[in-house]
């Protein structure tokens, strides 16, 4: 286990309940398919801040700075699959269902590139869609 297995351990735990407590919310205490609650916008972002952006940022914090943290297989999979949890729960937020299996370094990559946890999820998952620019009118 790396030093990082104890954060990653929770991050995966705190994913798999935020994502039932999505899920039975969604579905409502009956089974019915009508949401319990209405999700937003506004809800996806906390998703992301809260959720998918720290494992990125995990990953990332684990890859940089001089040594190169070796990740179990175990605690691996555990990031990434808590990253596309949530970013699953964000996508549904958009009234999109998506089943994410994003890598959690093309996530990285992103990241660092656009520096914006709610880009980044826009730019993976395309959701929600991009608008076409319009052309100026003379």
């Amino acid at each position: 286990m790396s030093r990082y297995g104890p954060r990653i351990a929770a991050l995966a735990r705190r994913a798999e309940r935020e994502r039932a407590a999505f899920d039975a919310a969604e579905t409502g205490s009956d089974g019915d398919p009508s949401p319990a609650r209405p999700t937003s916008p506004d809800d996806a972002v906390g998703y992301l801040r809260a959720g998918a952006g720290q494992a990125i940022w995990l990953y990332i914090e684990a890859r940089t700075g001089g040594r190169l943290v070796p990740f179990s297989d175990a605690e691996f999979d555990a990031l990434e699959t808590a990253m596309n949890r949530w970013l699953e729960c964000y996508t549904r937020c958009h009234g999109v269902a998506l089943e994410a299996e994003f890598s959690v370094r093309e996530a990285a990559e992103l990241l660092l590139e656009t520096r914006n946890i709610v880009d980044t999820a826009q730019l993976l998952t395309c959701v929600p869609a991009r608008r076409a620019r319009q052309q100026p009118t003379q």
